[in-house]
């Protein structure tokens, strides 16, 4: 055979045999199979956890003390303050004081945080907040004695106002809608006798009523009325007397009139006395700014009883939390503190509490009810 040819033909069968080769072999870059998922593997990962809420109380989550804007608010903040303090001492609990800027915007506080909150609040507010969202009344305040104080209708001393229906066009100055003593029991008095005022002007408290009266800014004023103590200390009255119709004159709500003319403030500012007897209504809480306030402004009428206002709690307000609050607040009353706080007379003048029940506040409801009244 030709050399030539056997060259070309070895040379063939070795390319041949090369191609055959690489054909089978595995690729390269070919994957390994997965393996099999296992138990361990299928199994879901935990979901996170939500940090838990700070306990009601705890220093993360203060309990708000809410108070109505019917005084100073920097006296309701530094007397409550004073009954923080002695509450987170009594219970270790810990207290916010909350002063809203209406009645309203107290009572849709207390909804909104229905768990953690707890406030002085006016039988008026009181009875549409417990309809509105089932706030619940724990104690009403007694003031020297007394479950019930009144409105007064108040006018400049030299004015012609003798009775209520001479008040027929004439500028009314009240503190805020959702005061009972200052808006709503005046409103009804006044639509039941016919009596249609003139201007209305909000002033914004009780004592910017008194003031506005004093400075003949409005031409009549309506505040909240307490009875007035003698120089022994005791209410001119009895709440007994009251009950049995032996106050029958305007002349028996105020202090003696020969005793006007003395009117002022005692040594200390804290007092307003006249020959020794004490004003405790809205016109003692500016003494200090008008020392001649009796002299210049008189009560033209007193309305009917009106329950006391009352400390109530929001609707979902844990019980044994309310439990200890309840047992520190009648402590705390009986102590020298709580005339620095909501005992004083230029805050609310409360000189103690006791327990209160839901059906009182019946005759507020039904006033509400027959008025329409929608707090604003």
């Amino acid at each position: 055979m030709n050399k030539r040819y056997l060259f070309v033909l070895l040379t063939l069968i070795v390319s041949a045999s090369m191609i055959l080769s690489a054909c089978g072999a595995p690729a390269a870059t070919e994957e390994a199979p997965a393996p099999e998922p296992t138990e361990a593997m299928t199994e879901a990962a935990p979901e996170p956890t939500e940090e838990p809420m700070p306990a009601i109380g705890s220093p993360e989550h203060p309990i708000k003390v809410l108070f109505v804007p019917s005084v100073d608010a920097n006296i309701i903040v530094t007397g409550g303050d004073v009954m923080a303090a002695a509450l987170n001492e009594a219970t270790g609990l810990t207290f916010e004081v909350v002063v809203p800027t209406s009645y309203a915007a107290t009572i849709e506080e207390m909804c909104a945080s229905p768990e953690d909150t707890m406030a002085f609040i006016p039988g008026l507010g009181y009875a549409i907040a417990s309809q509105l969202c089932g706030v619940d009344v724990a104690f009403k305040a007694i003031r020297f004695g007394y479950p019930v104080y009144w409105a007064e209708y108040i006018v400049a001393r030299d004015s012609e106002f003798q009775t209520l229906a001479d008040l027929e066009g004439a500028t009314w100055g009240y503190g805020d809608q959702g005061s009972t003593s200052g808006y709503m029991v005046p409103l009804v008095e006044l639509t039941e006798a016919g009596i249609t005022p003139g201007e209305q002007v909000q002033t914004g408290g009780h004592n910017q009523t008194v003031t506005a009266v004093y400075n003949g800014e409005v031409d009549f004023g309506t505040v909240f009325y307490s009875v007035p103590l003698s120089p022994e200390g005791a209410p001119i009255f009895t709440y007994q007397d009251y009950l049995d119709g032996k106050i029958t004159s305007l002349e028996q709500y105020e202090v003696p009139e020969e005793s006007i003319a003395n009117c002022a403030p005692d040594a200390e500012g804290k007092k307003l006395l006249c020959d020794g007897y004490r004003v405790l209504d809205a016109r003692a809480n500016i003494r200090t700014e008008a020392p001649d306030v009796m002299q210049k402004v008189r009560i033209l009428a007193i309305s009917g009883a009106i329950p006391n206002d009352t400390m109530s709690f929001g609707p979902e307000f844990p019980a044994d939390v309310r439990a200890q609050i309840e047992a520190a607040l009648l402590a705390f009353a009986e102590t020298d503190a709580w005339d620095a706080s909501i005992g004083s007379a230029d805050f609310y003048g409360w000189s103690g509490i006791a327990p209160a029940t839901d059906a009182e506040y019946d005759v507020v409801r039904a006033m509400v009810a027959a008025t329409g009244y929608i707090i604003k």
